[in-house]
């Protein structure tokens, strides 16, 4: 009996799928795309309807043969591949190359999960692959051909090869660059705050902050201001002007979309979309085989199915009882231009809890797993609430205020613990308290008993000078959000816009936050513009997107799409081929030869824009275009070797000093950037202390999170010394050790990582717990408690307070 096949984009999901279909199915892997815009030629034709010429990619054709003969035998073809415009026209690319004759037999499986139940309720309702989505796809990929293939060549031309320019990774250049010229332009204003240390009657002491003065708002601007306020307070009675109460919620976050998964994770954008297709592909389990743990990870819809909510508002109620489930499920409405094919991110069921498959997922799975796991938990818990209580001090003519809050009730906050954005008013659809914004900002926690009328005693004044500051560079959460925001892009798109704008050198990364290069800046400031304004426009790049939807929608059509921006695209062709720049000849700037006077114009060479004396070839003298990181012109170092003075220069790694000696001397040195500046790394100094992996000495060095112990034989010893808390590792009885992770942020974990994976936010002290025998306490210090030290046993709820110690 001839069997069905089943195909699929990748093995693991072919793995996970097979196991559910049993022996009447073959399920096989396409590998993704089978064919593709040749690469040598643009591939459409401009003249016929924008007619797309495609061919089999070439590391596909073995896989290809092996589908065809697999489709001649097969009785029925259900192409499975992903439910978005991407994977349908992956679909459609097989239906046209597995033969005519095979197309009556074709059908489509959409399916939002990778569970038994989602699979063979798709089996049950086959459907045809939808030409509309196909439609919307291939004019994506035309939009980006045209783009690319037009504009590039005029790149190579002025500047020079290998240049390219991308339809949407334009734009997202533009947005850095915008914000890079904000903060160039950025003039720092001088500011002060005034907070006083009171005491009521009855202890604690807390801290309050000038809000007016003659029942105006204030705003202190200079040090004369400052000093005059706080000559004036210190005489003044200190007065409890007014007392408030009041109850406040704050609802819960909504389940994940992608572009909240990607802001909400800590790992980079390419790596979260890694590590949720495992997650949707399916993860071996013991007796079980390969589950789908979470369903379709590209998606902009918050829609969850009355199934999913059922399951979940039971789990709550037998986790964390009836109070935590509310009377009806909560629904949030998406935004206006949401696709709502799938459904938001989510377990795909309640019986996978994240600890309970945790031994059998990796690291990164697990934290991404639990985090998703506890975001969708906690959107079908009711709001946390507060009471919050608001004290306004008269002194004199000014007005202190104070805010103390008091947690009340958990609520979704007892799962998904973490700073969030409330959801707006106008996505929660479900009846009930308006949830308000967060406001909490300047709670001090526990305030004494006052009332109105009570005369408060003033401690202390403190007077602290600050600056506004120019808004920050964007990393890759904050571009995502402004990506989404924009309009531009789609969910399955941002992270190879990310990736496209750092592989071609147009920006980098310096502390996690994009700056673009020189050469992204000429792009988007000298060469993309004017002549392609509409390119880098986000408002018409968001409204492509609108078109692109409309045509899956079936309100437009491929052809008129693509014709109504090809008729523009032509004329800004014609105008950049005479205005465009020419970088090859040479582009004048201020800057003047320091050796022979003349003018210096900038270059395109094979590492990238420098300048170059136009006296060429008479004067050879060239230099680096792009400008030292701020502050780093004021290193002023000297060579440890030698004596001679340090410079900043710029290698293939970045900026680093080196020795003015060179070639006699080659001393270079690491430049560190820290919170307080940029600084020189300190040279290194060698101990007497041996290895002991080694018995080399080991040597003191200064890296971007400070000073650290290494071996000085390295990299063929990497050994690092860690400083250690004293507490032993409950898994496999190793020290616990003081460690920082890639951002420098300490945390504590067992030395014998990575065989041993047990880790700790909180410093581990080595004293017992005197309630349940723990082997160790951890520290804890928050602005509202102090310090705290905790039992480590999640059964058990010993706490107690202490001072906290001068450092």
């Amino acid at each position: 009996m001839a069997k069905s096949l089943v195909v699929v984009e990748s093995p693991a999901k072919a793995k996970t799928i097979n196991k559910y279909l049993g022996k009447d199915f073959k399920v096989v892997a396409s590998m993704g795309h089978v064919r593709d815009l040749p690469k040598s030629k643009l591939g459409v034709d401009v003249e016929e309807g924008f007619e797309p010429s495609y061919e089999v990619i070439a590391s596909r054709k073995k896989v290809l043969k092996e589908l065809k003969d697999e489709a001649k035998k097969a009785s029925e073809i259900f192409v499975a591949t992903d439910p978005d415009r991407e994977g349908e026209a992956i679909g459609w690319h097989l239906a046209e190359e597995l033969g005519s004759g095979n197309r009556k037999k074709i059908r489509r499986l959409m399916f939002n999960e990778i569970t038994k139940k989602g699979v063979l309720s798709a089996l049950d309702k086959p459907t045809t692959i939808d030409k509309k989505m196909v439609d919307a796809q291939q004019a994506r990929r035309v939009l980006d051909r045209l783009v690319g293939y037009k504009i590039s060549p005029l790149l190579w031309d002025k500047v020079r090869r290998g240049l390219s320019a991308g339809r949407v990774q334009s734009v997202a250049l533009k947005l850095v660059c915008d914000r890079e010229r904000e903060i160039e332009a950025f003039v720092p204003e001088e500011y002060w705050n005034l907070t006083a240390r009171l005491a009521a009657a009855i202890p604690p002491e807390f801290d309050a902050k000038l809000l007016k003065k003659d029942g105006a708002n204030i705003k202190i601007t200079n040090e004369a201001e400052s000093t005059a306020a706080v000559n004036d307070l210190k005489k003044a009675r200190w007065i409890v002007d007014s007392v408030s109460t009041k109850e406040r919620k704050k609802g819960a976050v909504p389940p994940f979309i992608t572009s909240k998964l990607q802001q909400a994770s800590r790992f980079p954008v390419k790596k979260t979309m890694m590590i949720a297709q495992q997650l949707y592909e399916g993860v071996e389990l013991p007796g079980e085989g390969s589950v789908g743990l979470i369903t379709y990870m590209r998606t902009d819809s918050t829609r969850v199915s009355d199934q999913a909510l059922t399951e979940v508002r039971q789990f709550i109620g037998e986790k964390y009882g009836p109070d935590f489930v509310p009377e009806k499920p909560i629904y949030y409405r998406a935004k206006a231009d949401a696709q709502d094919a799938h459904e938001a991110i989510r377990p795909t069921s309640m019986q996978y809890h994240p600890d309970a498959v945790r031994a059998h997922l990796t690291h990164d799975q697990y934290y991404l797993y639990k985090l998703i796991w506890n975001r969708f938990v906690a959107s079908q818990m009711p709001p946390a609430t507060f009471d919050e209580t608001t004290v306004d001090i008269a002194a004199g003519a000014y007005l202190f205020r104070v805010k103390g809050s008091v947690p009340k009730f958990a609520g979704w906050m007892a799962v998904y613990n973490q700073e969030a954005a409330v959801p707006a008013a106008d996505e929660r659809t479900t009846p009930g308290p308006d949830a308000t914004s967060a406001e909490d900002d300047d709670s001090t926690g526990l305030l004494p008993p006052l009332a109105q009328g009570d005369e408060v005693t003033l401690r202390e004044l403190k007077p602290e000078q600050k600056f506004t500051q120019p808004p920050p560079r964007y990393s890759e959460a904050t571009l995502v959000k402004a990506l989404e925001e924009n309009g531009i892009g789609r969910p399955s798109t941002y992270a190879s816009i990310i990736s496209v704008i750092q592989a071609r050198e147009y920006v980098n990364k310096i502390e996690g936050r994009f700056k673009p290069t020189m050469l992204g800046r000429m792009l988007v400031e000298r060469l993309l513009s004017p002549a392609f304004d509409d390119i880098l426009d986000v408002n018409y790049t968001r409204e492509l997107e609108e078109d692109l939807d409309k045509i899956e929608q079936g309100s437009s059509d491929y052809e008129s799409t693509l014709s109504s921006f090809y008729k523009k695209f032509q004329k800004d062709l014609k105008r950049a081929e005479k205005e465009m720049p020419d970088i090859k000849a040479g582009q004048p700037t201020e800057e003047v030869c320091d050796k022979c006077g003349k003018p210096m114009v900038i270059k395109a060479g094979k590492f990238g824009l420098f300048l170059a004396c136009s006296g060429y070839p008479d004067c050879e003298n060239t230099r680096e275009l792009e400008k030292p990181d701020p502050g780093t012109e004021d290193i002023e170092e000297t060579c440890e070797n030698c004596g001679k003075p340090m410079v900043v220069k710029r290698g293939r790694f970045g900026q680093f000093l080196a020795c003015t000696g060179y070639p006699d001397c080659k001393t270079t040195r690491k430049i560190i950037t820290t919170k307080q500046g940029v600084t020189a790394a300190k040279p290194d100094q060698i101990l007497e202390e041996k290895c002991p992996k080694c018995e080399s000495n080991l040597v003191l060095k200064q890296g971007r999170f400070g000073e650290f112990t290494a071996c000085s034989n390295y990299p063929t010893c990497k050994y690092v010394k860690q400083k250690s808390t004293g507490v032993l590792c409950p898994k496999d009885g190793g020290d616990i050790v003081e460690r920082k992770s890639r951002r420098g942020k300490v945390f504590y974990g067992c030395a014998n990582y990575p065989d041993c994976d047990f880790t700790l936010w909180n410093r581990p002290v080595p004293e017992k717990c005197p309630d349940c025998g723990a082997p160790f306490l951890v520290e804890k210090i928050t602005k509202r408690h102090g310090r705290q030290l905790i039992c480590n046993n999640e059964e058990c709820s010993y706490v107690r307070s202490e001072e906290l110690t001068p450092a």
